[in-house]
């Protein structure tokens, strides 16, 4: 019965310490956990629309980390490494028994380290708690860690780890900031012989550098290559096809495209490690080029910027602030997509659209070109010299600038900034000055953002949209009327897209607009096409003047490079909606014929005293209406000349609703055949037209 009870005694005894191990070493873990927190710090990301890496920045202690999973290797790479560093990685609990075995009877029989024994796990431990001496004591730690990892971790959670943390010599970590340095790509497809080394690197990753010690890494790799021989992973032909690659001789540095718009992102979410934006990396990698290219053809003092969007949503999907962010004689930090410059003549598109729309002048109008004083405002040619009597065609291609004031003059140049508004455009005018005639050549402070964000509304068929910075989601469509009635916007766009491409460029089926400041600060040229408009900006970012700086012979065949190589779909402009066409001169009515000021800078009696008279749709017109996506019959735009405001329309007889001071209306016919449209002016002068519905 003694006995008995001694061995009772005995196994309670055993029992309660091993319970008391237990609970100690359960004590201890929760006591003394992996710094797993610290290993979650990695380099911030910008990532383009598709997520490819735009730019990287190394962490505070000059490290690239680049957060790897991998879902973002390849899996040849993935089997390479588990057979060559641990077979068993999948079945054991962070520590190898066998290769642990191994290794301490190679030991004792050999005196020496033959082979080690870290499984995976046993590394991560090492990598995430970094600085400790070699030693037994250092290796039990490893072990005791590997087991806490293991605790609290799963398996692909820790090959993750890894892979963002394995050495790859210098300031490198991970697999993707290896891949990105030694081969300048993604580590997603690698050939054997990339993976190879890419597998051999992290256990002597300095001695083995394949830019510092070729020869050391090409051993390396051979010895991973025959590993995969001898367990199978792959054949001798396909070894000796990775054995012949050569090494990377020199180490590439990471993407770095859009540094203002990664440093902005930055700014705006300090916290985050990923940031994504609507750029795309390939098109802003040519326009980066592009710049590169066209700047070492400048002084070494001016700078560029551009900026390219989507017109339909709004998305900026290429931008850069400088030709080069690190030029510092070029001021490259400064961001001048930003900055408020002058515009020149590139708010002429919008002067035209607004006379266009208001039936005051067609294209074959002739207007005069010819000295000019708006009480006191004589307006000169960019050439000083003065074309006589030209079309409104020729005079918006030519970008001729008395035309451009005359027609400001008779919109009014607060109805421009008005008009503007309404695409969200801000503009900077001088201070404690109203809106002045002046806007017309530039005299008014814009960013080449709004710029670009103001031809988008052209580009959309007068529709505003509101760009996004590249980085939150903030493109949208702007609601509200359109910025101009959209076959006034046809009308503008049909003459630029006949402007000559300039000297050296070929025909893109673009439509586009230069301009250039006053006292050569300032060269621009925006285009766009069915869905794309591109601004682009040369000068100094000093505001100093640049003798012989002009948007057509600088900025024009920078845009015209750089819309040929950015890789975009080209999108033919939109045909002619319904009430827009090309009248030849001999057809306008007579009162649309000429345009003219009298010496007061008021619209001349012919015009202005005239009775009115429909000059749109033109007696016997047969007119075809367009269908909205709906099936629903689109509106016919009426317009009339001369008269007093405001006008009454009918429509066989019956009044359309309301009455309006501009001298643009619509229509929507109730079926197709004969209808008649008769306008009334302020003091009961009447026009009419009949025309055929179809």
């Amino acid at each position: 019965m003694r006995t008995w009870l001694k061995i009772g005694t005995g196994i309670a005894a055993a029992l309660a310490l091993a319970v008391g191990g237990l609970i100690a070493l359960e004590a201890a873990d929760r006591a003394f956990p992996p710094p797993l927190d610290g290993a979650a710090t990695v380099s911030t990301e910008v990532l383009d629309a598709e997520g490819q890496l735009l730019r990287a920045f190394a962490m505070p202690d000059g490290r690239w980390r680049l957060k790897t999973v991998a879902a973002d290797v390849d899996p040849q790479f993935l089997a390479m490494l588990v057979a060559y560093e641990d077979r068993r990685f999948e079945r054991h609990s962070g520590v190898d028994l066998l290769a642990l075995g191994r290794a301490a009877w190679q030991l004792l029989g050999n005196g020496r380290i033959v082979s080690g024994a870290s499984t995976l796990t046993m590394q991560v431990a090492r990598l995430i708690e970094p600085g400790r001496e070699r030693s037994f004591l250092t290796k039990f730690i490893q072990i005791a860690r590997a087991i806490q990892i293991e605790r609290r971790l799963s398996k692909p959670e820790i090959l993750d780890l890894y892979l963002t943390h394995a050495p790859y010599g210098g300031n490198l970590e991970g697999v993707r900031a290896a891949s990105l340095a030694y081969f300048g790509k993604e580590p997603r497809r690698l050939s054997v012989a990339e993976a190879a080394l890419l597998v051999a690197l992290p256990q002597l990753p300095e001695l083995r550098r394949p830019d510092r010690h070729p020869q050391n890494a090409t051993l390396a790799r051979s010895r991973v290559l025959e590993r995969m021989r001898s367990v199978g992973l792959m054949d001798a032909s396909e070894i000796a096809r990775a054995e012949r690659a050569d090494i990377p001789s020199r180490r590439l540095q990471l993407p770095a495209f859009a540094a203002h718009l990664a440093e902005a992102a930055r700014r705006l979410d300090k916290a985050a490690t990923v940031h994504r934006s609507t750029l795309r990396r390939s098109v802003q990698q040519e326009l980066e080029t592009v710049a590169r290219q066209a700047a070492e053809k400048l002084d070494p003092k001016v700078s560029l910027a551009m900026v390219m969007a989507d017109a339909t949503t709004g998305e900026i999907i290429a931008e850069l602030g400088s030709a080069d962010y690190f030029d510092a004689a070029r001021s490259g930090w400064i961001d001048m997509t930003r900055i408020n410059r002058s515009p020149g003549s590139t708010l002429k598109p919008f002067i035209y659209g607004l006379a266009f729309e208001e039936g005051m002048v067609s294209q074959e109008t002739i207007i005069e070109d010819r000295p000019a004083d708006f009480f006191g405002y004589r307006p000169k040619n960019f050439d000083m010299t003065y074309q006589g009597d030209v079309s409104v065609r020729q005079a918006l291609q030519l970008s001729l600038n008395v035309p451009a004031v005359r027609l400001l003059d008779a919109v009014g140049p607060t109805k421009l900034i008005v008009r503007l508004r309404r695409a969200e455009v801000a503009m900077q005018l001088p201070k404690n000055e109203a809106p002045g005639l002046a806007i017309a050549l530039g005299g008014v402070g814009m960013t080449l953002k709004d710029l670009v964000q103001a031809y988008a509304a052209l580009a959309n068929r007068g529709r505003p949209v509101r760009l996004g910075d590249g980085v939150r989601d903030t493109a949208a469509p702007i609601d509200g009327p359109p910025l101009i009635e959209p076959v006034a916007v046809w009308t503008v766009t049909d003459a630029l897209a006949g402007v000559t491409p300039p000297l050296g460029s070929r025909p893109m089926g673009i439509a586009y607009k230069t301009g250039t400041s006053y006292g050569y600060r300032d060269a621009w040229s925006v285009g766009f096409d069915g869905r794309y408009v591109l601004g682009v900006w040369v000068g100094r970012p000093d505001n100093a003047a640049i003798p012989g700086l002009t948007g057509y012979a600088t900025a024009a065949p920078i845009l015209f490079e750089a819309f040929s190589r950015s890789g975009v779909a080209g999108t033919p402009l939109p045909p002619a909606p319904p009430g827009a066409s090309r009248i030849a001169l001999a057809e306008l009515p007579i009162s649309q014929r000429r345009f003219s000021i009298d010496p007061n800078g008021l619209l001349s009696a012919s015009t202005r005293e005239k009775p009115p008279q429909i000059i749109y749709p033109p007696e016997g017109a047969h007119v075809e209406l367009g269908l909205s996506p709906d099936g629903s019959p689109l509106p016919l735009v009426l317009k009339l000349q001369a008269g007093r405001a405001p006008f009454r329309w009918l429509a066989n007889g019956k009044p359309l609703e309301g009455s309006t001071r501009t001298r643009t209306s619509q229509w929507t016919p109730e079926g197709a055949g004969y209808s008649t449209l008769t306008v009334i002016d302020a003091v009961g002068r009447a026009a009419s037209v009949g025309i055929f519905v179809q």
